[in-house]
């Protein structure tokens, strides 16, 4: 396993395009000096398409915008410049992605995660498939899609907008484009690692087509986009239990010598490698329909739907050693503090035949009609409706040499790389059909759902159904009151409700070990697939079946889990916020300097209410439905301003305060119940015999105030240099394990008259989160995009977009607490272009880089949970002809190359990059595609 992580070809990418921007940019200036003189003799029309028009387009959207913003433009009809939205947005100044499963998925702005960004579709909110408020990316095909405005400064008529950015995904206006197009496009994908499991899939395919056109005298505007695609990805993934301190005191090494160097040492405690094939499919579909027959009257009709569905394979074996029963033996090494290679024996792997499966699907619609009156005024009504359904089956299937107690046992080696994998090998052939079983190897099942079962597996279904209705209307004049330009006035009403279900169950033989309940059963032989290579971990191999095999026909039985915790992960929220603004256009002077800009106040006042189950005192084994919530109104001033500091040079001041609503699974009104024996006698609160878990509906935003300030140099229409620094000072920051002390008298009826007695407190803990402090989080920003001509004719065919970011947080969660580390911050991020485009040639290669950052990732049961993902950086390239003339005119041919170097993804704990939790890698995944344009 290569577990080597390169930074130096990061450094050397960003360093070289920060001297080369710096000497492309005084070269710029001082090109434009000398042209100054002719600039006015004659204009050249010059048509540009390609990365050029892309880059171009980016240019103008964001100089001319009166906010501080980032931009992506697509090349042509159905071209955005990457594979994913989520990809293109990565490259963006102060933006970063974070790869799941291979795939560019969240996003982070300014080192804030996922949750504290809003999405809009056209300027309107968007609800999301995933667990909370972070919208997954790979839900929108960037086939389908125009261009993406990132607002980092928020102006007062902008509904929804997120703490850290406001990101506006915007489909194709046809009557501002103006022509009839047909094109269509379609990509041959593949992945350099091929399949890794024998029944999964290693070759895709993405389609797409769109048309636009103009009728009744272009009065009447249509836009029709079809996206399709089936792309594979691989996956070896190295999974640790955690780290355990081996102590030479504790059984079975008491008393003996040969354990004394491994005392205090850290030891794998336990591992889950897999092989994992995943195979994604998703549909999109964009309909516009415009109507302008007059210059006062337009209306237009905004439709959008994604299917999406993905399969995962995922084949290994779990690896219980140090927390499993396993006994390290004489002979070993330590390594740095690290046991770095032994012996275990007494090893009972559970070999795992998973499947996940998601089915997700999202759509909107958004009716828009403006009207000018003869006053001057324009009313404008908006109607928007988004909704989004998602379905998991998260199937685990076991199996090994027998149940618990009985069967072979492993001796096996192992050697941890600190910073990387463990390698492992096997006394055992984990390919014999004849002594591998479908059974319960660790015994998991002996207490669930009240009593002893065979545990063959785990049936997990987590259901999300999000729902968003919004009704916007406003009013805006054009003024010439000194400074202020226009004003402009709105309300916005939303109603939102999300909610999660869930069902566990156990997969058994036919019910309970004490009703006649086999075991173990043999794996039938129609159930068989092959063999599978776990070269990854240094075994070569394990028995694949199909587990869908095995529940459809009869061989497991469903058992659901009745444990009251599991229904407390029901939940439901609902969120009525009615929102006010009125804001102020500006245009002025500041001495001699122009200014430019908007001002303007907003008033949120939110109505939050959330059902879920608690535990009934009176009942434990029935949990009760309970909910509870608030109100409250927040004030939002915002001000953007832009000096004109003449020779196309600006400088952008923006301030405002936003904020972001906490998670949708922090507002759950439901509530767990817990009892601990060990601390039966304990008088302590903190260690009661009593604790209780849960959410709260009661909860406040996140609230930032927060100072950017934007220097940016454009060199006409297709260069610019900008710097930018931010401050924001972030309150009411959300302690996701805050407690408080609860009296749970009411359930000392389940003790015993003997436990009663013993009992030491009825006073316990409920954690859960509450508002808490906070701090600040700033940062500086340099970006730029230069065409090679300014700098030297010869260049004139080549071009940099580099962009490089630092950023610094410091939150507390309460007074006196060290700071923590807050999700989706990389105090680095470098993002680096070349490309090449010459009579219809174009070649580009890009490089993302982030440092160190907390990310969230799946843990047990389909929870999420933090951990420390490592930096990387991910190098992709592309080449591609388009054919300007002759009979080929129209047709393009490309070709792409995503994370060529293979770059894994890597997490840890304890902010220990020795101790490695995962470490997955992907493979190169090669694409080929043409392009018609009609």
């Amino acid at each position: 396993m290569d577990i080597r992580f390169k930074p130096r070809r990061a450094a050397l990418m960003s360093g070289a395009a920060t001297g080369l921007a710096l000497l492309i940019a005084a070269g710029a200036a001082q090109a434009q000096a000398a042209g100054q003189t002719t600039e006015d003799n004659a204009v050249e029309e010059i048509t540009v398409t390609g990365i050029r028009a892309s880059i171009e387009n980016s240019i103008a959207l964001k100089k001319a915008s009166s906010s501080i913003v980032e931009t992506v433009s697509a090349e042509d009809i159905g071209k955005l410049p990457d594979t994913s939205i989520a990809e293109s947005l990565a490259r963006l100044p102060g933006l970063t992605a974070q790869r799941l499963d291979g795939r560019a998925q969240s996003i982070s702005v300014r080192g804030l995660g996922p949750d504290f960004n809003t999405v809009l579709l056209n300027g309107r909110e968007q609800v999301s498939t995933s667990d909370n408020r972070g919208v997954e990316f790979d839900q929108y095909p960037s086939e389908i899609l125009s261009g993406v405005v990132v607002y980092k400064t928020p102006d007062a008529s902008l509904v929804g907008q997120g703490l850290a950015a406001t990101v506006d995904l915007r489909t194709i206006r046809p009557l501002d484009y103006g022509k009839t197009v047909i094109s269509a496009n379609a990509r041959y994908e593949m992945n350099g690692e091929k399949k890794l499991n024998p029944d999964a899939k290693d070759t895709g395919r993405r389609i797409s087509a769109t048309f636009v056109d103009q009728f009744a005298d272009d009065t009447v505007g249509v836009a029709l986009s079809v996206s399709h695609i089936q792309s594979p990805t691989q996956s070896r993934r190295f999974n640790a239990w955690g780290y355990a301190t081996f102590d030479a005191d504790a059984a079975p090494y008491a008393g003996n010598p040969a354990y004394t160097a491994a005392d205090g040492a850290l030891i794998i405690g336990g591992a889950k490698p897999y092989n994992q094939s995943n195979n994604l499919k998703r549909t999109g579909v964009i309909g516009v329909l415009e109507y302008k027959p007059t210059d006062k009257f337009h209306t237009a009709l905004d439709l959008y739907y994604s299917d999406f569905k993905e399969k995962q394979i995922l084949r290994g074996i779990e690896i219980p050693l140090f927390w499993g029963g396993a006994v390290l033996q004489p002979g070993y090494t330590v390594t740095d503090g690290i046991i770095t290679s032994g012996t275990y024996s007494n090893v009972k792997g559970v070999m795992r035949n998973d499947l996940n499966t998601r089915h997700a699907k999202l759509g909107s619609v958004g009716w828009n009609t403006s009207y000018e009156f003869d006053n001057g005024w324009t009313a404008t009504a908006d109607l928007s409706y988004s909704h989004a359904k998602r379905k998991d089956v998260i199937f685990e299937s076991y199996s090994g040499t027998g149940p618990q107690g009985v069967g072979a046992t492993d001796t096996m080696g192992f050697t941890t790389t600190p910073g990387g994998g463990t390698l492992f090998k096997s006394t055992l052939d984990y390919t014999n059909a004849a002594q591998i079983v479908l059974t319960d190897p660790q015994g998991w099942g002996a207490g669930a759902a009240g009593g002893a079962l065979t545990q063959a597996g785990f049936y997990n279904t987590p259901q999300i159904k999000d729902e968003l209705e919004a009704i916007k209307l406003s009013a805006k004049h054009d003024l010439s009151w000194g400074p202020i330009s226009s004003v402009e006035f709105a309300y916005n009403g939303s109603l939102r409700e999300k909610s999660k279900e869930v069902h566990e169950s156990f997969l058994t033989f036919g019910g309970r070990i004490a009703q006649g309940a086999p075991t173990s059963r043999a794996i039938p032989t129609a159930a068989l697939i092959g063999d599978v290579s776990l070269g990854l971990i240094g075994i070569e191999g394990m028995l694949a079946y199909d587990p869908t095999y095995l529940l459809n026909n009869g061989v497991y039985t469903l058992i659901a889990d009745q444990n009251p915790a599991v229904q407390t992960r029901n939940w439901s929220v609902r969120e009525e916020v009615h929102l006010g603004y009125v804001k102020f256009g500006i245009d002025s002077t500041l001495g001699s300097i122009p200014v430019k800009g908007n001002a303007g106040l907003q008033v949120v006042h939110t109505d939050q209410f959330s059902t879920g189950v608690a535990v009934d005192p009176n009942n434990v084994s029935q949990p009760m439905s309970t909910d509870d919530g608030d109100k409250f109104t927040y004030v939002l001033p915002s001000i953007n301003l832009t000096f004109d500091l003449s020779n196309e040079t600006l400088l952008r001041v923006g301030a405002a305060r936003t904020l972001a609503r906490a998670r949708m699974d922090e507002l759950r009104a439901s509530q767990s119940f817990t009892t601990n024996p060990a601390y039966l006698t304990s008088t302590n609160p903190n260690q009661s015999f009593f604790s209780a878990n849960g959410g709260n509906p009661k909860l406040r935003p996140y609230i930032a105030d927060g100072v950017d300030v934007s220097l940016e140099k454009y060199f006409g229409r297709s260069a610019y240099v900008s710097v930018a620094a931010y401050y924001k000072k972030l309150s009411n920051y959300v302690n996701s394990n805050s407690s408080s002390y609860k009296d749970f008298a009411a359930f000392t009826y389940l003790l015993s008259p003997a436990q009663q007695q013993q009992l030491g407190t009825t006073v316990g803990l409920v954690t859960g989160p509450d508002n808490g402090k906070g701090g600040y989080i700033r940062g500086v920003e340099f970006s730029t995009s230069i065409q090679g001509d300014i700098l030297w004719e010869p260049l004139r065919h080549f071009g940099l977009q580099f962009s490089a970011s630092l950023t610094d947080s410091e939150v507390k969660l309460e007074d006196g607490q060290d700071p923590i580390d807050m999700p989706g911050l990389s105090k680095k991020v470098v993002n680096t272009t070349f490309y090449y485009e010459n009579n219809g040639f174009n070649a580009r290669i890009s490089n993302r880089y982030r440092g160190k950052f907390l990310g969230e990732v799946s843990g047990l049961s389909a929870s999420r949970i933090y951990r420390t993902v490592d930096a990387e950086s991910v190098l992709d390239a592309q080449i591609g002809y388009e054919f300007r003339e002759g009979r080929f005119e129209g047709l393009s041919l490309m070709l792409q190359a995503n994370n060529i170097t293979d770059e894994p993804f890597k997490t840890y704990e304890n902010g220990d990059p020795r101790r490695t939790i995962d470490y997955q890698k992907y493979g190169t995944t090669y694409m080929f595609g043409l392009a018609y344009k009609f």
